[in-house]
């Protein structure tokens, strides 16, 4: 009778465990009676069997009997396991990571990290588990009881990467907020503010004498607990401009500076020379900080000027408080350090020439070749143009940024620097459908990251333009850093000289300047603090004065002038007392006629004209640059009147009756282009209320004051 397969089952007896593999770290089962798993076993080979452990031949006989032990031969029982402590894992792949052979501290350490960093409400860098290992595989080698113990020279490269994040996340637990002014250091998590795109920690180590690290400490914990800045920048410019002072009082100061009763004012006196000498040759800075191609950092005006301002705020700072006098701190000595000027000049528009070559499609195909993740500059940089939008107010815009109200596109964004939130402007229809293409790019990319489409609430968080780095979510967008540097990558192969994107704002402010809009339009529209900055786009845009604009003002005798289209004025300086006695103010002192201007002043207060409003046979009629369009339709009339004549004699006959006003046309084209006016005089088409202040013809010349003045200009 053939045995059931159940009924054997049932009755059969598990063989005995081999134990957990014998190597350190590895959480495996051993496979052998050798004590090792399978891929250790092939490791072992692998490395030559260091010590010789063998088993019988026939070692599987013995599990049978079990009553047994199964003999383990070494030739060097001590050197196998020497191997079995030092090895290190044979699957790193496996989703998990061994803390096994690590000390306790190290264990407790580790594992709160990873609690903290899987939980942490802003998105770091991303810890592969590999890279954990790595590290759990140093600390165990070094035989370390903590992560500060942990020599990093003697380190993997992608462990020393993992530390720093992992010691950010230990420092707030090994030090309270008084134990950070001990070590050197502050903390902003401990007052529980964290700045945008910044970690916690702010090393405060290389002011090297006492009372000045803690000075400093003192101002960054009391503006912490009273009105936090937006941005770690106030911190880090005080911070560097100590780290400069304390330097210097190295080198010079008695003792180092490390009495503060021993200082006076002739060594703060001695600073401010030093920095000056420094910023006017271009001499490198005290505290030797290199920048990334490993030269030392120069000192410059502006950052004299922020180094001054810095330790000023500081020095200020213990004087109000009382803690320079309780240091013994001379007055004088605080008082000595002068404020910098941080004034810069403000940005210029665009030049012609450069705005030209920033917006050429093939330009804009190649700025597109140095995104190579994608990540959105076309579209940041077109939209920074066309909206006139702060960088940071486009770079970190939402998922959600656009819709339409009633069939009109809107930009949704946040002007931060004003306190303006959620603020929405129309936006051309082509720069809804880019952003839109956008959209699409950034859902897909994320639907590849978490595996679902986002909701609605996820929207509202997601990036538009995400950052590579550091981004599990994509909540972070781009950096200003990775912009700029690729936009001057991009503006360096253009050879059209120095540019920066801020200008582009500047641009479209003198562009809605010159189509009309008024101050506070502009104001509002650009989100600005105050109405400074739009003043300023006023004198851009109007950069010639009253006197200026009138010798730019080009006049040409009218058709019914004994001489039409004789050139009145050229352009050519005046003296200023001709030019004001020649310059009539349009705005005051004419009113609008058919093609011009009449400035017979019994008409412009308001009486009825006495020649019956025959403007273009009157001596009392002004034409001007702007009225060139008009004439040009006005002749395109008068052509097709004449060839449409019944006969040549009445063809004839209109031809002549318009021949003045030709010659008058012909000399104001002339005239124009002689001065340089000629395409913005073209491009006055339909006028409007506010075109007149405009600079072609805001001011103007009587024709017969000015053909007496010149009376030897013949027609162009």
């Amino acid at each position: 009778m053939v045995p059931v397969y159940e009924e054997w089952l049932a009755k059969q007896v598990p063989f005995p465990q081999f134990g957990q593999c014998k190597v350190l770290p590895c959480p495996e089962q051993a496979s052998a009676p050798l004590g090792l798993c399978h891929r250790h076993i092939t490791h072992y080979e692998r490395d030559a069997k260091p010590g010789g452990a063998r088993l019988a031949a026939n070692w599987a006989r013995w599990i049978v009997t079990r009553s047994k032990p199964i003999p383990i031969e070494y030739v060097n029982k001590s050197l196998f396991e020497k191997w079995c402590r030092e090895t290190g894992l044979a699957n790193r792949a496996n989703g998990q990571v061994s803390l096994l052979g690590l000390r306790p501290l190290v264990k407790a350490e580790i594992k709160w990290a990873l609690f903290q960093h899987s939980n942490s409400p802003t998105e770091g860098m991303i810890w592969p588990l590999v890279w954990v290992q790595y590290l759990v595989d140093d600390c165990r080698g070094q035989r370390v009881d903590s992560l500060a113990d942990l020599d990093q020279e003697n380190c993997r490269r992608l462990s020393r990467l993992l530390l720093f994040g992992v010691l950010n996340s230990l420092r707030q637990v090994y030090f309270t907020r008084e134990d950070t002014k001990e070590a050197g250091f502050i903390e902003t998590d401990h007052f529980g503010v964290r700045f945008s795109s910044c970690n916690s920690h702010i090393d405060l180590s290389p002011i090297s004498q006492r009372w000045l690290r803690d000075l400093i400490w003192d101002m960054f914990a009391n503006r912490l607990l009273t009105d936090p800045p937006k941005s770690r920048s106030p911190f880090d410019m005080s911070r560097r401009a100590c780290a400069e002072l304390s330097a210097y009082l190295d080198a010079q100061a008695p003792g180092g500076g490390h009495d503060p009763t021993v200082l006076t004012a002739s060594h703060m006196e001695g600073f401010v020379a030093d920095q000056r000498h420094r910023a006017e040759h271009g001499l490198p800075m005290l505290r030797r900080r290199l920048t990334k191609n490993g030269t030392p950092g120069i000192v410059t005006k502006c950052i004299q000027s922020a180094t001054f301002n810095g330790a000023r705020r500081v020095l200020r700072f213990g004087m109000d408080s009382g803690d320079a006098e309780r240091l013994g701190l001379d007055r004088r000595f605080a008082l000595a350090l002068p404020g910098g000027d941080m004034r810069t000049g403000r940005r210029r528009p665009f030049p012609d020439v450069l705005a030209r070559a920033v917006a050429n499609q093939q330009n804009l195909e190649r700025l597109e070749e140095t995104d190579e993740d994608d990540r959105g500059m076309w579209d940041i940089w077109e939209t920074q143009v066309l909206t006139g939008r702060r960088g940071k107010e486009v770079r970190d815009v939402r998922l959600d940024c656009i819709s339409r109200l009633n069939g009109v596109p809107l930009f949704w964004h946040d002007q931060t620097k004003v306190g303006n939130l959620d603020e929405a402007i129309r936006i051309p229809e082509r720069l809804y459908l880019r952003l839109e293409r956008r959209q699409k790019k950034t859902i897909d990319r994320y639907i590849q990251r978490v595996g679902h489409p986002p909701g609605p609430h996820e929207r509202s968080k997601i990036a538009l333009f995400p950052r590579r780095t550091s981004n599990r979510q994509l909540l972070k967008s781009v950096s200003y850093k990775w912009f700029l540097n690729l936009f001057r990558t991009w503006l360096e192969t253009l050879d059209v000289g120095h540019g920066v994107p801020h200008q582009a704002r500047h641009t479209l402010a003198t562009k809605l300047l010159k189509a009309g809009a008024n101050l506070t339009q502009i104001k509002r529209y650009l989100g600005q603090i105050s109405a400074v900055m739009a003043e300023h786009y006023v004198h851009i845009a109007n950069t010639d004065s009253e006197l200026n604009d009138a010798l730019n003002a080009v006049w040409v005798a009218g058709p019914g002038a004994a001489q039409p289209g004789l050139a009145l004025t050229s352009g050519k300086p005046m003296t200023r007392a001709e030019a004001e006695a020649l310059a009539v103010d349009l705005s005051r002192k004419s009113t609008p006629a058919e093609g011009g201007f009449c400035t017979f002043q019994a008409v412009v207060d308001g009486q009825a004209c006495p020649w019956n409003m025959d403007c273009h046979n009157c001596d009392k009629f002004v034409m001007s640059g702007a009225d060139l369009v008009y004439w040009h339709r006005k002749r395109e009339q008068w052509h097709a009147m004449a060839e449409g004549a019944s006969d040549s004699a009445t063809a004839d006959y209109l031809h002549d009756i318009f021949e003045p006003t030709a010659r008058a046309i012909d000399g104001l084209e002339k005239a124009l282009e002689a001065v340089g006016l000629l395409d913005e005089a073209l491009a006055l088409d339909l006028r409007r209320p506010q075109e007149y202040f405009g600079r072609v013809w805001a001011t103007a010349f009587r024709a017969q004051e000015l053909a007496q003045h010149e009376t030897d200009w013949t027609a162009a």
